[in-house]
């Protein structure tokens, strides 16, 4: 495949079709035809520092899904997105509605959220054959920043949700796994496109399949990208107080 570029003088070319820079093109494992969902329509929300990240794997992915819209900004609320729109106005309107939107993000004491698996098992199959799957990409602080600022909207229509994970390990790097583009704050932590993978493959009758696709991709882009970085010296992590902040 040899993808059209628009050439921006003594800048680098940049790819039409994935978006990045031509040296980097990830057109060859790009799927040709967009995965189609049967059950599920993903939604996420693209924190706007992100759009600047070499390593973001969100604009792969909606090349990747063809029913996923991704929003720019750094909270969801009406008017952003007809999709959300059409549930809150249901949900205002219908005091029985039944909420068949999902927001993907670790709960807390304070948000307490449902494992996707008991959601699933918890919902009628009308509920979970038209769904709709929200994600908050950016780093772990904005991802947790834009999930509170959208909380009073979402919260009339749709229901927390997580995978398991495990808060009491580190995070790994690009160098230890096949699939993490950067260091993450603790083991299960993952991007954007592998969590939605996992979700999709709970979510769609043929989840597996779609999963196994998306994290094909996934894997040849860490792999391609890898090939660009040189290894790097973890940093000692500052263990006295009011270090952290000093370089």
């Amino acid at each position: 495949m040899d993808p059209a570029t628009v050439d921006y003088g003594d800048r680098r070319k940049i790819c039409c079709n994935c978006e990045r820079p031509l040296r980097v093109c990830l057109c060859s494992i790009i799927p040709s035809d967009p995965i189609a969902t049967v059950n599920t329509r993903i939604v996420i929300l693209h924190h706007p520092h992100e759009q600047r990240h070499k390593l973001a794997t969100v604009p792969v992915l909606s090349k990747c899904l063809g029913n996923c819209d991704v929003i720019v900004g750094r909270r969801l609320r009406y008017g952003v997105s007809d999709v959300l729109d059409s549930l809150h106005d249901d949900a205002i309107l219908n005091p029985n509605f039944t909420k068949r939107a999902i927001y993907l993000f670790p709960g807390s004491d304070t948000s307490p959220s449902k494992e996707i698996n008991h959601w699933k098992s918890s919902q009628h199959t009308v509920e979970t054959s038209n769904c709709v799957l929200i994600a908050f990409d950016g780093t772990w602080k904005h991802a947790r920043e834009m999930m509170r600022a959208s909380l009073s909207f979402l919260s009339k229509f749709a229901v927390q949700v997580h995978l398991d994970y495990d808060v009491g390990n580190d995070g790994g790097t690009i160098f230890n796994s096949d699939l993490i583009l950067r260091k993450e704050p603790f083991s299960g932590c993952m991007s954007t496109m592998e969590a939605i993978a996992h979700c999709l493959r709970i979510l769609e009758p043929n989840g597996i399949d779609i999963e196994s696709s998306l994290i094909e991709v996934l894997r040849s882009m860490v792999k391609f990208q890898a090939s660009f970085l040189k290894p790097m010296k973890p940093r000692p992590k500052l263990i006295k107080a009011g270090r952290e902040g000093k370089i």
